[in-house]
């Protein structure tokens, strides 16, 4: 092939739409459930199961993604695609048609398997079929694919919500999915097993259990932590403290060695995923509730910081996907790290000094500006480093860090914003100190991801 090849040259074209059909339905469902879940609640009598509702999928989906993970590098990854857009369909389906919150939870859970599968599936997928210079591009469309959901979405999940009924925002979904899926499949149907699967010693190995029994205990740890803060004080900072410990024992044999550690090379990528996510959705969660609480604004005028934030992440992640020479890189990393850092002390002051709303909203459009730059770039350079037969799990430990950072954060931000006497800005403060520590944290760690194996290969010598 030659390099002026792109992702929707002929050879790609339908299987990059599908790929990027398929992230957009979830970035779509995953915003419109968010809008009618009260709705749902309501209706179902589910207020005490309100929040398991949304930790029920994050939870579900680190189970999918290891198991997904692991069929991938023992094969092709068609078969986890297949398996996981069925699951992802049929909890759909169990949640449009539930008739109780137990059964909406249980739905969720299965879509959560599902959901976690299909990105793992998808990343293997790009590793495979996409030569080096393009895969950075299709992690800048699946970036960008987010965008239009994060100004449509919650309109449009509004209007079925109350035009046909919360059911059919899920069901409606299974409509969008469906055709995705006839796109991708049949351009992956060939695909062959990773070529150094066919020769090492994976093929014919014993089906890893004990790794699929790590994934299942971190699930019940996130799914723990993320109700921690429905608890009374006290009992919430020992079961938080608990289930932080159990989460980071298990996640040792989930992630390659040296994650923990931030250890140069692959390990630091999966590192520096992991504190820019826990960081960035810590603090984004709370500005709408800031801007509503502290400033006065309607929901929908608070809303534009998610809008402005995912418009620039977007465009970002597409300019960095074209960028070369040291961008290309890495270095795009650190300076993404940065740039949110400046976002998040812009708003800790704007909290402080009662700034106009203006400014906070424009802050976090830079936010996302920078993580546009990081985060896709890390997916590129993590199946760089990826031999053929780690591609399943070094991609399954990468879609972990984007779900188990965020679970962490945001529980040990409701606890703080729960427990910090003063609601403002106090609280606010306090949940914004943690998203700013962990994104300085992830600059930090950040240039490490440009570094190779020297100390990888230190251990084996």
């Amino acid at each position: 092939m030659t390099v002026r090849e792109g992702p929707m040259s002929a050879r790609y074209r339908l299987i990059t739409l599908g790929s990027v059909v398929l992230v957009f339905v979830a970035a779509f469902e995953n915003l419109a459930v968010t809008t009618v879940m009260p709705v749902v609640s309501d209706e179902l009598d589910g207020a005490t199961l309100y929040a398991v509702a949304f930790a029920a999928p994050l939870a579900a989906s680190v189970v999918g993604m290891v198991v997904a993970g692991i069929l991938c590098d023992r094969g092709s990854p068609r078969l986890p695609l297949v398996v996981s857009i069925a699951l992802f369909v049929a909890g759909l389906v169990l949640a449009g048609t539930a008739v109780s919150m137990p059964m909406l939870v249980l739905a969720r859970l299965v879509q959560g398997l599902g959901s976690g599968g299909t990105i793992v599936a998808l990343y293997v997928i790009i590793a495979r079929v996409y030569p080096a210079p393009l895969q950075a591009r299709m992690f800048g469309l699946f970036s960008a694919a987010w965008v239009i959901p994060a100004l449509v979405g919650p309109f449009v999940a509004g209007v079925v919500g109350e035009t046909f009924g919360w059911r059919w925002v899920f069901l409606g979904v299974v409509a969008l999915v469906l055709p995705a899926a006839f796109l991708v499949l049949p351009a992956v149907r060939s695909l062959r097993s990773g070529p150094a699967t066919e020769t090492s010693a994976v093929v014919g190995a014993p089906w890893p259990v004990a790794r699929v029994m790590w994934a299942v205990l971190l699930a019940v740890a996130i799914l723990t932590l993320s109700v921690a803060a429905e608890f009374e004080l006290a009992l919430t900072v020992v079961v938080a403290l608990v289930s932080l410990a159990v989460a980071v024992v298990v996640l040792r044999p989930l992630v390659p060695r040296g994650v923990l550690t931030a250890r140069p090379g692959l390990p630091s990528i999966v590192t520096t995923r992991l504190l820019l996510a826990a960081g960035f959705f810590a603090v984004e969660t709370y500005l709408p509730y800031l801007l509503t609480a502290q400033y006065g604004l309607s929901p929908a005028f608070a809303g534009l910081t998610l809008t402005a934030s995912g418009i620039a992440w977007g465009a970002a992640s597409i300019l960095q996907s074209r960028a070369g020479g040291r961008l290309a890189e890495g270095s795009g990393v650190p300076l993404g790290a940065w740039i949110t850092v400046a976002a998040i002390a812009l708003v800790v002051v704007s909290a402080v000094l009662h700034l106009p709303a203006a400014v906070v909203i424009v802050g976090w459009a830079l936010s996302g500006a920078g993580m546009g730059l990081a985060y896709p770039r890390l997916s590129a350079l993590l199946l760089a480093r990826s031999a053929p037969a780690e591609q399943g799990f070094n991609s399954a430990a990468l879609t972990i860090a984007d779900g188990a950072g965020p679970a962490a954060s945001l529980a040990v931000a409701g606890i703080l914003f729960h427990s910090v006497p003063a609601p403002e800005p106090g609280s606010f403060l306090a949940v914004f100190l943690l998203g700013l520590g962990l994104m300085v944290a992830a600059a930090v760690v950040g240039p490490r991801v440009r570094e190779r194996y020297s100390a990888e290969l230190a251990d084996t010598m």
